[in-house]
């Protein structure tokens, strides 16, 4: 978002009642000053609804990260998983928390700006980056959907059981395909425009794909009556159709980052808060949590209805893990048309908050430039299909980006953005909320260097894994 005259001297105060004795949370957002003057930090009024402002947020939780979670399931157990689950959207709803007590005392609705309020200019720098590299690997995430999936919709249209080899069943060569034809000229827009429609679209194909996964559960058996290319072990084992309630193995270090990466939404939450009609804390704080629930919920559900039907042999991307049974099955090929078309028209969406922090950075102050403009897109789409191409594995993509990138934005910096902001006149360092706060952010470091530890450790054992044919 544009930083719009952005004094360091005034700030409303988030920590203390307002004048007329109206509670903190009641407080309004960027409330006119006593003097009669207009809110310095936005130029217009919002008009966006509680219901749609839940539906908004929920589509900015809401993404590729759903099809790895009964994969994160099969590796914790059903307890274990929904402890995990728990406490990550706990910790995203207080993250929430911390945003807006640090947005209501300066007024500003851009994370990045937060950043420059706490910090100065290497602080919205740091942000800006880590929302870029966040986002990019968001579109490796759907690039890499489309490398999987795109494959088996062809293969099924042609009534194939298994790749021909030919050309237009290898992955790579389709998502190049699909960059140039259809996400680079999106990508070209120089407004979002009705690109933004496409979240009532994805959040339907994922409700589909929701109601296609509990339809399976009750429809495939297990074992598995596997055919096709894959193999089959004759004996089966008597725990193979048995749910783990707790268990740790080694992909386990994959979980957490799978669940916090399923849960980012913290950028998108202040541009919702500014367009929110009748904006309070309390207000945005309920909307936050409402959206927050019902993703959790939906994330269970799909989890465990998965998780149930595969057991052991679920991978890392779910909807893979049905051709295991049928690659010709019509609902899951409908499924799979759904989310393809969904993630591929959630590309250029993504791409265009990294070229704007790109140009904010790079070429500050500087007007539009079409060369510019196009640039930056095509070396963005080279860049994210170069790593798509080079990662064997959605996991891997789910877990490097949960475990950096995700921590930093849902507890290391809006921890540190509570602390810096709110002045110590009103909450003091040993305040219960500033340590809170600070325990927020050590928390996330310590959350960051384990799971990278953990994810580290498991690439040198050089063990092989069921990568389920990526």
């Amino acid at each position: 978002m544009e930083l719009q005259n952005l004094s360091n001297g005034n700030y409303h105060d988030a920590a203390a009642p307002v004048e007329g004795g109206i509670p903190p949370e009641e407080e309004k957002f960027l409330p006119h000053k006593s003097d009669g003057s207009s809110p310095q930090f936005t130029d217009f009024e919002g008009k966006t609804s509680f219901g749609m402002s839940v539906f908004n947020l929920s589509n900015a939780i809401m993404g590729s990260g759903v099809l790895g979670l009964s994969y994160a399931m099969s590796n914790t157990g059903i307890v274990f998983f929904l402890i995990l689950l728990t406490c990550i959207a706990c910790l995203s709803c207080y993250s929430v928390h911390l945003l807006l007590r640090s947005t209501g005392v300066v007024g500003i609705r851009a994370y990045e700006q937060l950043g420059l309020r706490a910090f100065g200019h290497p602080g919205k720098i740091v942000a800006g980056i880590i929302i870029t590299l966040h986002n990019i690997g968001a579109m490796s995430s759907y690039l890499f959907i489309v490398k999987s999936e795109l494959p088996l919709v062809i293969q099924a249209f042609l009534d194939q059981t298994s790749s021909s080899g030919e050309w237009y069943m290898n992955g790579n060569y389709l998502i190049m395909i699909v960059s140039i034809c259809i996400i680079f000229p999106l990508a070209l827009m120089k407004h979002l425009g009705y690109l933004g429609y496409t979240s009532g679209f994805s959040i339907s194909c994922m409700v589909f794909f929701l109601s296609a996964v509990i339809y399976k559960k009750f429809n495939i058996a297990c074992p598995l009556e596997v055919f096709g290319n894959h193999s089959v072990n004759a004996v089966f084992l008597e725990d193979t159709c048995t749910a783990k309630y707790f268990t740790i193995n080694q992909e386990t270090a994959y979980t957490i980052p799978i669940l916090a990466f399923a849960f980012v939404c913290h950028p998108e939450v202040l541009p919702i808060y500014t367009e929110l009609s009748n904006p309070t804390k309390r207000r945005m704080q309920n909307i936050g949590n409402v959206s927050i629930l019902g993703m959790f919920t939906m994330y269970f559900f799909t989890a465990i209805f998965g998780y149930l039907t595969f057991f052991e042999n679920t991978e890392a991307e779910l909807l893979h893990t049905y051709s295991k049974v049928d690659p010709l099955d019509t609902l899951i090929l409908c499924v799979r048309l759904a989310v393809l078309v969904a993630v591929t028209l959630t590309v250029p969406v993504v791409l265009f908050p990294i070229r704007r922090a790109l140009l904010q950075l790079l070429f500050p102050g500087r007007p539009f430039n079409w060369i510019r403009h196009i640039a930056i897109a095509l070396c963005l789409l080279c860049l994210v299909n170069l790593l798509v191409i080079l990662v064997p594995n959605i996991r891997d993509i789910f877990g490097i980006s949960g475990a950096t990138t995700a921590p930093c934005l849902i507890f290391i910096l809006p921890g540190l953005f509570y602390i810096r902001i709110i002045p110590t006149d009103h909450e003091p360092m040993n305040s219960r909320p500033k340590i809170q706060a600070a325990c927020f952010t050590a928390l996330g470091f310590i959350f960051m260097t384990m799971s990278l530890t953990f994810i580290v450790l498991d690439w040198m054992s050089g063990e092989k894994r069921n990568l389920g044919g990526h």
